[in-house]
């Protein structure tokens, strides 16, 4: 029987029974590790899945940017294991290469393929990153390379932009999604992606299936499958939960993160705050020996 007594877990910090990330892409220059670790940091779980693309493998043979929170969030999730979290990797296309450890066992985070989770209530959800279900990722390679460098620089434009926004008191806002929800092809590929999966669903006698790959957080019904996609770490900042209940939803942290930094940096008194020297006229700074004197 799980209990927060036994393994040692802060009662303070939220409980979710299972929860589900993706598409983190350490290694990219936008991934928000910040923003993950402050999530991971306030919550305690009995599962915890990494849905692929965790780290960006693609970026790092690009270029090496490997910042020390990075490692931050790669020992929060070896802290959840060791305090007797179960933790499933199941690698993405952006972090392949570690599908070759499928089976292995790394500081008791569990590689696999994919996994079957049962949730409180006794549904069954199939847990997949994705990208097998996506035909451009795999039979045009070449073409999902040129797409992830298209959507870094996307990224980019879209970070200035959102840096124009906050001074502005307005939200983050997504470009890339705004994109995809207005491109017609891409709302196309973005609806056979999620109709495929729903599909598998079908295949493998499932309630549900949960992935990440497409950076598009969702959760509805297709043809009496529940469809639920994790979102990303790059822009949207979501994460699935399932409560104590069984019920599993969509979180958003990006909008706790913000405001847990607006406070912090409202909380430090601003330098204009400090008083003045009174009027009289100016002086140099004071000697050794009147400093001596003043403290005496």
């Amino acid at each position: 029987m799980w209990t927060t007594q036994k393994l040692g877990f802060d009662e303070s910090k939220t409980y979710y029974r299972s929860v589900w990330i993706s598409d983190v892409h350490l290694c990219c220059k936008d991934a928000q590790a910040e923003c993950l670790y402050d999530f991971l940091s306030s919550i305690r779980c009995e599962n915890l899945y990494l849905v692929g693309d965790i780290i960006d493998i693609w970026a790092l043979r690009r270029k090496w940017y490997w910042p020390n929170q990075y490692n931050e969030v790669m020992h929060k999730f070896l802290k959840f294991a060791r305090r007797g979290t179960r933790v499933v990797f199941i690698p993405g296309n952006h972090d392949d290469m570690f599908r070759t450890y499928v089976g292995y066992n790394f500081g008791g985070i569990e590689v696999a393929l994919n996994a079957i989770h049962e949730s409180r209530n006794g549904q069954r959800y199939l847990v997949v990153h994705g990208d097998e279900f996506d035909t451009v990722v795999q039979y045009h390679r070449w073409l999902s390379h040129l797409g992830s460098w298209a959507y870094g620089h996307l990224i980019s434009l879209n970070r200035v932009i959102n840096v124009v926004r906050r001074r502005l008191g307005k939200p983050h806002w997504s470009l890339s999604g705004a994109i995809k929800r207005r491109v017609k092809k891409a709302v196309k590929l973005v609806n056979r992606f999620e109709t495929v999966l729903s599909e598998a669903a079908h295949r493998h006698k499932v309630d549900g299936v949960i992935c990440g790959h497409i950076h598009q957080p969702a959760m509805y019904d297709i043809d009496g499958v529940r469809y639920c996609n994790t979102g990303d770490w790059v822009e949207s900042c979501t994460a699935l939960v399932e409560d104590e209940r069984g019920e599993i939803s969509l979180l958003e942290w990006r909008p706790v993160y913000d405001a847990k930094t607006r406070h912090q940096t409202a909380s430090v008194e601003p330098l204009a705050d400090v008083v003045e020297d009174p009027p009289g006229p100016k002086r140099g700074a004071l000697t050794i020996e009147e400093l001596l004197g003043a403290s005496s």
